[in-house]
């Protein structure tokens, strides 16, 4: 014992008065040798497949692929869930996925109620998740997790950008056409709200289920309104429904102007711009915005056929940001967001672009208007971008988030 003490303390190592017992040793640092696992959970099949789906797993992929397929020389992992729509459901795979899978982060999401549940797991659990189509802004918010990132767009954004620029443009009275669930509810009312802080008016709304394929009733009631704005707040082929039914009842012919709340350009291409034509929407990218856009934008319609929405191109961003947090800072959920959000994003999706404490991504949003017909030169030239808000009066400010994470 005595040769073990003067070893010791020829190397500089202090040995308290009970001697070695109390001594600890630094333990064996464990090499991970499996691979790096992300979860796409999405919409597969129902109204939100085209906003997510087939091609957030594809954005994932291409961001993999481009980043070489390894990162910390572990390979990737891609795999999927269909999440139904369904909280439960939703929250479910994911706890399967972390608690069997190994899974390291679980990425899109779109339907707010689903995303709410699997944050919850994901808080619980230390893993990283990135929102990219789930709009409702309380997963920043008040329900902000120190391991989630909302990375494209959220409820506020929408109503700010899309309610001030309509506004400015001469459309001060409104009407909503409102889905009736949670993320319809909400951004309705914060839309509503801005309307009036803006000194426009609401004339009126009503609800309709979602998943309906009939607007008749709700749509003459809009068109009785004489409202120059009819909002719809809804999302996939309920947008694509309502709009479509509003041209054909004559409400873009009689002067009223339409305004989709989570409208997207792959809802433009089910329309056709002859339908929709003259709609105003919120999006944070345009694939024919200038030359770097349009480069990625090609690689992905190459392997899909289409054109990537705001979506699509927020998610390649956001897993490329993500897999160099990983490759900096470790595996490690917190670790890997920490680093996120002190690292700026500067890409073809931002320029640049900052995660906030509260895991809101800051970037410009853009108010777009759909062509006409003969405006329209090419394949997918369906929009002209109306104004840039920049980042700055786009989102919450982050002063005043109910976050209460400090870092």
């Amino acid at each position: 014992m005595r040769i073990a003490r003067r070893a010791l303390l020829r190397s500089g190592i202090a040995v308290g008065a009970t001697g070695l017992s109390g001594l600890r040793m630094p333990a064996r640092a464990e090499v991970r040798t499996r691979p790096l696992r992300l979860g796409v959970l999405t919409d597969m099949s129902g109204p939100y497949s085209d906003i997510g789906g087939a091609g957030s797993v594809l954005a994932t992929r291409m961001a993999v692929e481009d980043i070489g397929g390894r990162v910390r020389d572990l390979p990737i992992e891609v795999i999927t869930g269909d999440h139904q729509n369904k909280p439960d459901i939703g929250a479910g795979i994911a706890r399967r996925w972390i608690d069997t899978g190994g899974i390291d982060a679980i990425l899109d999401m779109p339907t707010s109620s689903v995303a709410l549940a699997v944050q919850q797991v994901t808080r619980e659990k230390g893993i990283a998740t990135i929102f990219a189509t789930a709009a409702i802004e309380s997963l920043t918010n008040e329900e902000c997790s120190p391991t989630s990132v909302q990375y494209v767009y959220d409820t506020y954004s929408i109503a700010n950008v899309t309610a001030k620029a309509s506004i400015a443009e001469g459309g001060d009275t409104w009407f909503f056409v409102t889905s009736d669930n949670g993320v319809g509810h909400f951004m309705a009312k914060t839309v509503s709200d801005t309307v009036i802080a803006s000194g426009g008016k609401v004339l009126g709304s009503v609800k309709a289920p979602l998943g309906t394929s009939d607007f008749s009733s709700f749509l003459l009631q809009a068109q009785a309104s004489r409202a120059k704005i009819v909002a719809f707040a809804n999302a996939g082929t309920d947008t694509i429904t309502s709009i479509k039914q509003a041209q054909e009842f004559g409400l873009v012919a009689g002067g009223q102007r339409l305004v989709g709340l989570l409208l997207f350009l792959s809802d433009i291409h089910g329309l056709g711009v002859a339908a929709a034509q003259g709609s105003l929407f919120t999006t944070s990218f345009y694939w024919d915005a200038d030359e770097e856009t349009r480069a990625w934008s090609k690689r992905y319609f190459a392997r899909t056929n289409r054109m990537p929405n705001d979506t699509h191109a927020g998610l390649y961003s956001g897993v490329t940001h993500y897999l160099k947090a990983v490759q900096a800072a470790g595996p490690v959920g917190s670790d890997a967001i920490r680093w996120m959000k002190a690292n700026e994003v500067r890409d073809f999706y931002a320029r640049p672009g900052r995660i906030g404490r509260n895991g809101r991504m800051y970037k410009d949003m853009y108010l777009v208007e759909v062509k006409k017909p003969s405006q329209s030169k090419y394949p997918w030239d369906y929009l002209r971008v109306v104004r840039t808000s920049p980042a700055g009066d786009s989102f919450r400010p982050e002063a005043d988030s109910k976050c209460k994470l400090q870092g």
